[in-house]
């Protein structure tokens, strides 16, 4: 007969690499980045509260995703990572996730539209796509290289210069 796990019981590093398949090494990562805390036992071993085993769930989908590491910990930045959260802070969380996930949904439309577009033009040209070449601010002086930070006067003395030594 098995002992009723609490959910204050503590989980060694081998016990959450068996129930998440992550390796132990990306839990020691995912520690540094503050994704998931573990304390020490009396033996200098790390032990994860039973909880975390639902972070690095999510942060498993998220990856698959294409959810940056990043925008994880910013997300997880709002739940309590030494006691267990609540159904609150995770419907926070989930809140938070529907708004960046809308927010990528509109930016890929664009990128779908602007693509499609660029595709249906043909044009590929440097000076004249908004795709291949967004806010192309010195595109109107012409083609070819230009050196930038340099004020009018500058410019101007410089083309001087070479016309002297042509």
């Amino acid at each position: 007969m098995s002992v009723p796990k609490e959910p204050d019981d503590t989980l060694t590093i081998g016990d959450v690499v068996r129930r998440t398949g992550v390796a132990a090494s990306a839990l020691h990562y995912y520690e540094q980045l503050g994704l998931i805390a573990a304390h020490r036992s009396a033996g200098n071993q790390r032990r994860y509260p039973r909880h975390m085993i639902r972070r690095i769930s999510l942060i498993l989908v998220a990856k698959r995703l294409g959810i940056g590491l990043a925008d994880v910990r910013e997300v997880f930045a709002t739940l309590p990572m030494e006691t267990v959260p609540t159904v609150r802070d995770w419907q926070r969380v989930s809140r938070r996730w529907h708004t960046r996930l809308e927010d990528r949904k509109r930016e890929i439309e664009q990128l779908e539209r602007e693509l499609t577009g660029c595709i249906g033009c043909g044009c590929l040209s440097m000076t004249v796509c908004q795709l291949l070449n967004p806010e192309d601010e010195l595109g109107a002086q012409g083609p070819g290289p230009r050196r930038l930070g340099l004020s009018a006067d500058r410019r101007v003395r410089q083309r001087r210069e070479l016309d002297v030594l042509q």
